[in-house]
């Protein structure tokens, strides 16, 4: 098995290619070892010292870590621990996981703008953005606020504030006319 790395725009994520699949559909995100202990791999992965988050997309893994650690210090520990993990065919997961983080409630007369929301997000966001080793979720429209949590390399990453304002923010205001600012949830 040959697993890839690529780096992200955020200097403290690394984004790891199995040359599988990771996730069958949606997308997973680890922020404390506590969060990992539903999943085999994530717990393995925060054992490595200086790991500070796992996330997991659709045919990758974004590991992040602490600002004391190199990554020519834990690269090595992290693919062992990918490699044994997919080469022994563990579940990703101890039980199936429940709800998605994307249950949000839709607001009767916004229904419709945020369908059209999620829809460019979904089409045009959210394919690039996984691309870096991360994902946006929709959490929410209020008042012309649109409200997105940034996971993976995206959670942290400096140039997050520009991609939200200047690439997502943009792009809404230019769909729909009713968003009026994008502000990133944490």
């Amino acid at each position: 098995m040959f697993i890839q790395t690529e780096e992200t725009p955020n200097p403290a994520t690394l984004k790891f290619l199995p040359g599988q699949q990771v996730m069958e559909k949606g997308t997973a995100s680890f922020e404390t070892a506590e969060q990992a202990q539903v999943s085999p791999l994530a717990r393995r992965l925060f054992e490595i010292e200086g790991v500070s988050g796992v996330f997991f997309g659709q045919d990758f893994i974004s590991v992040s870590k602490t600002d004391d650690k190199e990554w020519f210090v834990l690269k090595p520990s992290i693919l062992g621990a990918v490699m044994e993990h997919f080469v022994a065919k563990h579940p990703l997961f101890d039980v199936e996981p429940g709800a998605s983080d994307e249950a949000e409630e839709d607001h009767g007369e916004d229904s419709e703008i945020v369908s059209t929301i999620k829809e460019l997000l979904d089409t045009r966001v959210r394919p690039a953005v996984a691309q870096d080793g991360g994902d946006i979720i929709f959490h929410g429209f209020d008042r012309g606020i649109v409200y997105l949590h940034m996971q993976g390399a995206c959670s942290g990453c400096p140039s997050s504030t520009a991609t939200l304002k200047m690439g997502i923010e943009n792009m809404l205001r230019h769909y729909v006319p009713e968003v009026v600012e994008v502000r990133p949830i944490s």
